[in-house]
């Protein structure tokens, strides 16, 4: 097959490389194509066949608000240290806002953390990150993704759902409406965000876009009530919440019948079913008070800086045990302190932030 030259080679690899999703974008529009639509369950949140065999069961997504500083962090660049303080020299190809930002009179600046090897693979770390570093060797770093805006609400819609356009799908929702749940009592989605407040972009960061709203994350909080208005009013018994509930599963279906196209309906619906199912597990999976003292060690749920991420780590590990396939935890709000965004205060910002997640994250992969 000869290499297709001219104005239309560019257009076709910007194409594949621009969305965060790149080729597994192709490869959910073939999804779409498919008759396995016609295979689905009543129920939104069934599991499904996928077309291909994979490895993969479950993934917890860790988003960090801001963006964690890869020069600080994973990726050692002997240059910047070499040329500290120097003019930055001139980069071509840069246009846009980039251009003033990478243009004279700024200076190079290096990392003002120490870097060292780890594990048989050899990969760097920053001193940041002593106990993850200890789990190099189970760890792939992908240096491949670019992308060419800088501000906060399109970029986070990038990292999220491969779109800097608000309305596309989150990739937890693809995963959701593709496989399905393996725990009918659980959601197939969950979010687990910083107990501190929500993300730039807020749940458009979960959302389910263009496919039906049932498919959207389901927003766990990780301190107080993990869900609210989900348990049952002590004066309400089972019996009479069962058929209260069918009373109104059966109302909502007739009012359904004219509006076929309705998703938010037909998501409220299923919401209010998993809602009753959730009843009877959420409670349990969120109370962590009969954790060991060795796993709240390992998490960090005792010290003031990783009690936090801690917890929605451990959270997350739970998810995954009963069955929920795409778990989200986000670190890190809006912009601010509590964001990975630093400016001007990368030093102070990088150590307080890395200290908040290093070991909960290390826990994860023990």
């Amino acid at each position: 097959m000869s290499n297709v030259r001219g104005p239309w080679a560019g257009l076709r690899r910007s194409f594949l490389t621009s969305s965060l999703n790149g080729l597994g974008s192709l490869a959910l529009c073939d999804l779409l194509a498919r008759d396995a639509l016609a295979e689905m369950s009543s129920s939104p949140f069934a599991p499904r066949t996928p077309h291909l065999p994979r490895k993969a069961k479950h993934c917890i997504f860790l988003f960090m608000q801001g963006g964690v500083s890869q020069l600080d962090s994973f990726e050692y660049k002997p240059e910047l240290v070499r040329n500290h303080g120097r003019p930055l020299p001139r980069i071509p190809d840069i246009s846009g806002e980039l251009q003033g930002r990478l243009s004279f009179p700024h200076a190079t600046v290096a990392s003002p953390f120490q870097f060292s090897r780890h594990g048989e693979c050899g990969h760097w770390f920053s001193e940041l990150y002593p106990k993850l570093a200890k789990h190099a060797d189970r760890l792939a770093f992908v240096r491949g993704i670019r992308t060419d805006n800088q501000n906060h609400g399109p970029s986070t819609l990038h990292v999220t759902t491969g779109s800097q356009l608000p309305g596309h799908p989150s990739v937890g929702a693809w995963v959701n409406y593709g496989l399905g749940t393996t725990n009918q009592e659980m959601p197939g989605y969950v979010v687990i965000q910083d107990p501190r407040g929500a993300p730039v972009n807020g749940a458009s960061v979960w959302s389910s876009g263009y496919l039906p709203a049932a498919y959207q994350g389901t927003l766990l909080r990780p301190e107080g009530t993990p869900i609210l208005n989900l348990a049952r009013p002590e004066s309400v018994s089972s019996g009479q919440q069962r058929r209260e509930f069918d009373m109104l599963k059966q109302l909502n279906r007739k009012h359904l019948e004219t509006r076929s196209d309705d998703t938010e309906l037909e998501a409220r619906i299923a919401a209010y079913e998993l809602a009753f199912r959730m009843q009877s597990e959420a409670p349990e999976l969120v109370d962590l008070s009969g954790e060991t003292e060795q796993t709240r060690r390992l998490y960090g749920l005792d010290d003031v800086a990783t009690a936090g991420f801690g917890r929605q780590c451990l959270l997350a590990r739970r998810m995954v045990e009963s069955g929920v396939r795409y778990t989200m935890l986000v670190h890190g709000v809006q912009i601010g302190p509590h964001s990975w965004d630093d400016h001007s205060h990368v030093e102070a910002g990088m150590i307080k932030h890395s200290r908040e997640v290093d070991q909960p994250i290390a826990a994860l992969l023990a």
